[in-house]
């Protein structure tokens, strides 16, 4: 693979690539499904959200459903599922965009991380972290780092023995060691996450 070579020159990082298996990244077409499903997912682990999905997949008959059908979804039915009133109204937001301004991917393809993000974010509901995740995950953009993931602060800080009592310093000094990541920082993040046992874990939104 391509980013191993580079990632490698950073010896830290290289021990960690000798002793996992390589990531290839994926596309999906549905932009406003994967959106929906990871609100779903914050804040609550990998089990419990994917039995959330699987349940709103079962108000469609199991397939992904329709912008239109989602906003058809009745409030009530869409908290009996598992959704707080935040989520169920954030689900709702997602949709509302994808009729009113669109996101598909060949949309989303034509814009760079940044510009993504901030179209995105006028989302209620859809943070920075979120697009991020989406930007790696759904749209399988090789140089996006994850700075506010807790997953990788916690890999960072025990890997390069970070200081984590100043939040600021901190930061600084994860996006200044990810710089020299680039253009492959995506995969850092992977085996980062990887490597702590670590799925993307939500710090803000």
């Amino acid at each position: 693979m391509e980013y191993v070579a580079h990632l490698s020159k950073d010896k830290k990082l290289k021990r960690l690539l000798e002793s996992s298996e390589l990531h290839q990244l994926k596309k999906r077409k549905n932009i406003c499904t994967y959106l929906c499903a990871s609100i779903m997912s914050q804040q609550l682990s990998t089990k419990v959200a994917t039995v959330i999905h699987n349940r709103f997949l079962a108000l469609y008959g199991g397939k992904e459903p329709l912008p239109q059908q989602i906003l058809d979804t009745p409030f009530e039915k869409l908290r009996s599922i598992g959704l707080s009133n935040a989520k169920a109204n954030y689900v709702k937001n997602v949709a509302q965009f994808e009729i009113d301004f669109g996101m598909d991917a060949k949309r989303l393809h034509k814009m760079d991380n940044e510009e993504v993000i901030a179209y995105l974010t006028q989302i209620k509901g859809v943070g920075r972290w979120t697009t991020e995740m989406l930007l790696m995950f759904a749209l399988g953009r090789e140089d996006v780092f994850a700075v506010d993931d807790l997953g990788i602060q916690n890999a960072m800080i025990s890997l390069y023995k970070l200081d984590n009592s100043h939040k600021k310093k901190l930061r600084e000094d994860m996006l200044r060691i990810s710089q020299k990541w680039s253009p492959y920082r995506t995969y850092a993040c992977l085996h980062l996450w990887q490597w702590k046992d670590n799925t993307p874990v939500k710090k803000k939104q």
